[in-house]
């Protein structure tokens, strides 16, 4: 499905990428956007109507060459699904496959209107084609192929002539398009005609159709050659060697004509071909760059974020030992803490005096210990700081814990003294010591209990008093 149009629903040609991230052909995108004001991306509309924003409206200048996509485009494995053709290969070299298939049906140039498979396009121009005629050069009668072969004798001529005597009276009614130049191949039965530029453009677009003219007629005169070799050397006309003479000088002209197109064409599919090369170069390096780019954002993103931290973390604190702590979604986080999601919460650090001891609590809703099950566990933890070294060690100052009633009447109260030979209140060797403190600080039960409004609004507030 990533290969396909978002517009026309085919193969992706010269992939464009929308700032919604859905793909386009370069030419339907440019066709949409030509014939529809403020376009919006189809795609976007049939995924979700009402998320649509400003990312989905289409501009060519807010579309991207997609790189990445067209080269796993050109590597596709494909075959050609013409009748009777068994080609296979990589999607870059089917355009080309395209222009050579013999079992392609193509529009006969002449424009008799027949739809012929290439590889018979001789044939047709040969034996079928109404209009694959050819002007003599002696009474100006356009003629089929075998009629010209069998018209333009010696013995033709007086008959020739005397038929364009008697029709000069009706020149003046010869069609226009009798008057315009013809095609270099005339010799070899195209009868293209048309202004130099119409006769340029067509010779350059039937190269095939000329080579494929050309191998018909020095297939007949290798036939024509080879049936003279045979008769004994007088008896062939004079007139006839002459003709087959010209024709094989008119040969080797048009052979060093396509020889020169080819070379041409070769040259200017090898300067396309480092053009290219130059373009993907280019685009590698701006692909590197743009990676580049990503890595810097992703730091400064990293950077950012932490900066974030930080400054919440500044606006939370508090220095003075007195710190209040409020806890939203306590439905939610009760229950994590029944079905094991997440057993405990960490305060924010907060710390005694400006440099003094930095601190947090650790609340179990649904209890620690003793209090499992039945109680809120409340714990008092004493964290590493950067100050630690200049303070007393162990840690010795009551500590009060608070849970406030919001409808100021009956707060829950508890307080100890730090035990000095307990671990839990020596000097940080890791980032916080073993938690200390109420296991069974509050019974579940009052905690949820409508007399009581310690939660209220899905919220409660705990506080610690650092003496």
């Amino acid at each position: 499905q990533k290969y396909l149009c978002s517009n026309c629903n085919n193969i992706l040609k010269k992939a464009l990428q929308t700032l919604c991230g859905h793909r386009y052909c370069s030419a339907c995108l440019s066709w949409i956007v030509r014939n529809n004001k403020n376009a919006i991306c189809q795609k976007c509309k049939e995924e979700d109507p009402n998320t649509l924003s400003e990312e989905s409206l289409l501009a060519e200048e807010r579309a991207f060459g997609d790189a990445a996509i067209n080269k796993e485009i050109s590597e596709l494995k494909v075959h050609c699904v013409t009748l009777g053709c068994s080609w296979s290969g990589i999607m870059k070299n089917f355009e080309e496959h395209q222009s050579l298939c013999e079992y392609a049906l193509i529009p006969c140039h002449t424009g008799c209107g027949h739809m012929v498979m290439r590889k018979k396009l001789a044939d047709h121009l040969e034996n079928g084609c109404v209009n694959n005629v050819t002007m003599c050069q002696k009474c100006k009668r356009s003629l089929s192929s075998s009629e010209y072969q069998a018209h333009c004798t010696s013995a033709n001529y007086r008959v020739c002539f005397r038929e364009t005597v008697n029709t000069r009276r009706w020149q003046h009614l010869i069609p226009l398009s009798l008057l315009k130049d013809g095609c270099r191949f005339s010799e070899v039965g195209c009868s293209f005609r048309g202004s130099k530029e119409k006769i340029k453009e067509h010779e350059k677009t039937a190269v095939g159709a000329h080579m494929l003219l050309l191998l018909q007629h020095i297939k007949q005169l290798k036939a024509s050659l080879c049936s003279a070799a045979k008769a004994a050397n007088g008896s062939i006309p004079q007139s006839e060697l002459n003709v087959n003479e010209n024709k094989l000088h008119v040969f080797e002209n048009i052979v060093a004509v396509l020889n020169k197109e080819v070379e041409t064409s070769n040259l200017e599919i090898t300067a396309f071909r480092r053009q290219s090369e130059l373009d993907q170069n280019i685009i590698r390096g701006l692909e590197l760059k743009i990676a580049d780019l990503h890595r810097c954002l992703t730091q400064k993103d990293a950077g950012l974020s932490s900066l974030h931290k930080s400054l919440l973390f500044s606006e939370q604190a508090s220095y003075d030992g007195v710190f209040l702590w409020k806890i939203t979604d306590v439905g939610r986080k009760l229950q994590d803490s029944v079905t094991g999601r997440t057993v405990s919460l960490y305060s924010p650090a907060f710390y005694t005096a400006k440099y003094g001891y930095k601190v947090c609590l650790r609340v179990y809703l649904n209890g620690d210990g003793t209090g499992k099950g039945t109680h809120v566990s409340l714990f008092f933890v004493v964290m590493k700081g950067d100050y630690d070294a200049l303070l007393p060690w162990p840690f010795r100052h009551k500590v009060t814990f608070m849970l406030l009633d919001q409808n100021n009447r009956e707060h829950i109260i508890d307080a100890f003294r730090p035990d000095l030979t307990s671990a839990s209140f020596q000097r940080p060797v890791n980032d916080m010591n073993v938690a200390s403190g109420c296991p069974m600080f509050l019974p579940l039960s009052k905690l949820q209990s409508p007399r009581y409004a310690y939660v209220k609004e899905d919220t409660l507030f705990l506080k610690c008093i650092i003496e």
